[in-house]
């Protein structure tokens, strides 16, 4: 057995360990180990017999948790073992909350105590009411935004929609003990990021990583950051190409622009309001990418969102209202179909990327020098490239735009499967390639 998230090791009791239990009670429950050292073995525990009478009501005393313990041995020498459950409240340890993340015990603080109590007791962020504001406090604006998007979305009652705005907010679910719930402040206050830091979205252009362009702040209620953001991508970050199809003039992003609208609706849905940093949106020629200093819930995966198992909203009550007003449809839906856009316009599916500094989304799109910055050579990008424009190639197509022979060409497309390409079909006639992560496909 080795020791890890859920095990640990300790030649000798102190009462400081209570610290551990209680992190491991706060958490995902574990063991600890009395009379092992640091790499397993056990090397005894000295009064062993009295320290199983004592720590039962040493534990419960200090911590109000109860615990298993047991006396084992090996080779002659006793230890023990404190089996620890996780408990559904919160557990202090003289005032102060701890808990265990990965193999360290940390003591938590500030937001993120706030957070965890929240937790523990059912509760999110956004479902807290906020003392000392009334209806007359709000962007009537807001209200008249949310009537409309909900008129057009028919998700909302005429009724309903007719109502005051203390009727609307009730029936969002954003009033509580007759305040309104920070959802409610986000939503509907002129200037939310003066009660909450941070919650505004930052836009900035940029050549490379280290050469900022230009930048943009969207302040405001977030039906104005969602409206005035996707009017900046549009008109001053992303250069659009034009075509005609008959008469019509169609404008074409770089990337699509109901995917990049949905990742921006996820962006808020998930975001952590309680963290003092903006949404960023960093733009560059071949790709932008999304952040937001927020999570998912622990179960979440890539994996379950390939196979179509989306996980709940960080805020729900940001996300119904959302929702009610038409911006995003039913949860997960919308990331569905943000990956079909991309697979519509031949394009790379977007990136995720979950980890201790927030969510990450990039969208990107091949262009010559990026290909050759990842060492390909002017074969392999001429074919990439012609996969992103045409949405697949045939080894007869790889023949005459490479000007090479058939053995050569199946050998280019073998190289490029490992990285970027996907092989559709057996051999022979009807064989193609497209990008890899265009065979997902079929959503319905």
């Amino acid at each position: 057995m080795a020791e890890s998230q859920n095990i640990e090791w300790k030649e000798s009791w102190r009462d400081e360990y209570l610290k551990w239990i209680c992190g491991f009670a706060n958490a995902q429950g574990g063991k600890i180990y009395i009379g092992k050292n640091d790499k397993g073995e056990v090397v005894g525990v000295e009064n062993a017999k009295r320290l199983m009478d004592d720590l039962p009501n040493k534990i419960v005393t200090n911590l109000g948790v109860i615990c298993d313990i047991n006396l084992l041995e090996e080779n002659g020498r006793n230890y023990i073992e404190i089996i620890v459950e996780a408990y559904p409240n919160p557990v202090n340890f003289k005032g102060q909350y701890h808990y265990r993340s990965g193999s360290t015990k940390q003591e938590l603080k500030g937001a993120a105590l706030d957070k965890f109590l929240l937790q523990q007791y059912g509760k999110t962020w956004d479902s807290v009411p906020v003392p000392r504001l009334s209806v007359e406090n709000l962007d009537e604006n807001a209200f008249n935004i949310f009537r409309k998007k909900g008129k057009n979305s028919g998700r909302v009652d005429d009724e309903i929609l007719n109502d005051s705005n203390l009727s609307i907010l009730e029936n969002l679910d954003l009033i509580e003990d007759n305040y309104i719930t920070r959802a409610g402040v986000l939503l509907f206050h002129p200037k939310p990021d003066k009660l909450f830091t941070g919650s505004f979205i930052k836009i900035g252009f940029f050549t490379t990583d280290d050469d900022l362009r230009f930048q943009d702040e969207v302040h405001g209620n977030l039906f104005d950051q969602i409206e005035k953001t996707l009017d900046l991508l549009k008109t001053k970050y992303l250069k659009a190409e034009i075509r005609y199809e008959g008469a019509s003039r169609i404008e074409e992003f770089p990337f699509p622009a109901p995917a990049f609208r949905e990742a921006l609706l996820n962006a808020i849905a998930h975001k952590d309001y309680s963290s003092t940093t903006p949404i960023q949106i960093s733009v560059y020629e071949n790709k932008m990418i999304i952040w937001n200093q927020g999570e998912l819930p622990q179960d979440w995966t890539v994996d379950k969102l390939m196979v179509k198992h989306p996980s709940l909203p960080y805020n729900p009550k940001i996300s119904n209202a959302l929702f009610r007003s038409g911006y995003i449809e039913a949860w997960g839906r919308g990331t569905i179909n943000m990956l079909n856009e991309c697979i519509e316009r031949h394009l790379p599916l977007p990136n995720y990327y979950v980890d201790y500094s927030g969510i990450i989304v990039e969208f990107r799109r091949f262009d010559e020098g990026y290909l050759k910055s990842q060492g390909l050579n002017d074969s392999f990008v001429k074919i990439i490239l012609f996969v992103q424009e045409n949405g697949r190639i045939t080894n007869t197509e790889v023949q005459q735009i490479c000007n090479v022979s058939k053995r050569t060409a199946s050998n280019y497309l073998l190289e490029l499967e490992k990285d970027y390409l996907n092989k559709v079909g057996g051999t022979g006639k009807g064989t193609y390639y497209n990008l890899k992560g265009q065979q997902w496909g079929n959503t319905e």
